[in-house]
Order: structure tokens, then C-alpha cells, then sequence
């Protein structure tokens, strides 16, 4: 398969949670191709040192353009860290992604319960698809 292509998103009340688990995950994702949305990339790069590629926000449609990503096969896992007690003024698009995933079989874990879960997976070599 090549380098693991993940996909990391966190709503704002969730950022520091993305962060603690980059930490605690930190040799993986320095060995995965990393995309992320735009801010919680930002985060990423300058707090836990990872080369990651800086799409939209959320907001501004970079759940989309996840979304479109996933949906030719350039995205083969997602974190999405949603904060399920704050609305979001994008919801439709939340909603889009979490379904492509779905659509295209593509695992997604959407809390730091889950996202611990799959790392530890997709890192013990056990890779979806």
C-alpha cells in the first residue's frame, strides 16, 4: 500500500485533544502522509513538529475537500475529533464526510476513544482495505 494516507480533523473544543493524541502517536504520523484541515494542520506542524498538508478549514470547505480526496481513494483513514456540544454552521459538510466515509468503506473515528483504537490498529500493520 505504501505510506498510510491519514486525514486529521478537530472541531475547535477538540484541537488540544488532536494535539495530545499526535503526541502520543507521534512516531506513526511522522511515517504517514498527513492532510489536515486547516487550522488543527497548523496546530499539528508547529506543536508537534509534523509535516502535514494545510487544506481549507472546515468552515471554508476543507471537509470537502477531504471528502473529494476520500473519494478517489487518496485518503485511506480519517480522525475527525467533533465536538458534539457545539453546533457547527458547516453541519451539511460534516455530514457529507462522515458519509463518504462510510460510502467508500473508509474508517472513521470521530472521538479520542475511537481514534486511539484505529491508530493502534492501522499502526500494529493492520490497514484497511
Amino acid at each position: 500500500m505504501g505510506r498510510m494516507k491519514l486525514a486529521l480533523i478537530a472541531h475547535d473544543g477538540k484541537k488540544q485533544d488532536m494535539v495530545a493524541l499526535a503526541r502520543e502517536f507521534l512516531d506513526f504520523l511522522g511515517r504517514c502522509t498527513l492532510m489536515a484541515t486547516g487550522t488543527t494542520g497548523g496546530r499539528l506542524q508547529r506543536e508537534c513538529g509534523l509535516q502535514v498538508e494545510c487544506l481549507l478549514s472546515g468552515p471554508m470547505g476543507g471537509d470537502l475537500q477531504i471528502g473529494a480526496r476520500l473519494a478517489v481513494g487518496e485518503v485511506h483513514a480519517v480522525v475527525f475529533l467533533r465536538d458534539p456540544m457545539t453546533p457547527q454552521p458547516h453541519e451539511p459538510d460534516i455530514n457529507a464526510l462522515v458519509r463518504a466515509c462510510d460510502v467508500h468503506d473508509v474508517p472513521c473515528a470521530t472521538n479520542v476513544a475511537s481514534a486511539r483504537l484505529m491508530l493502534q490498529a492501522l499502526q500494529a500493520g493492520q490497514a484497511p482495505r
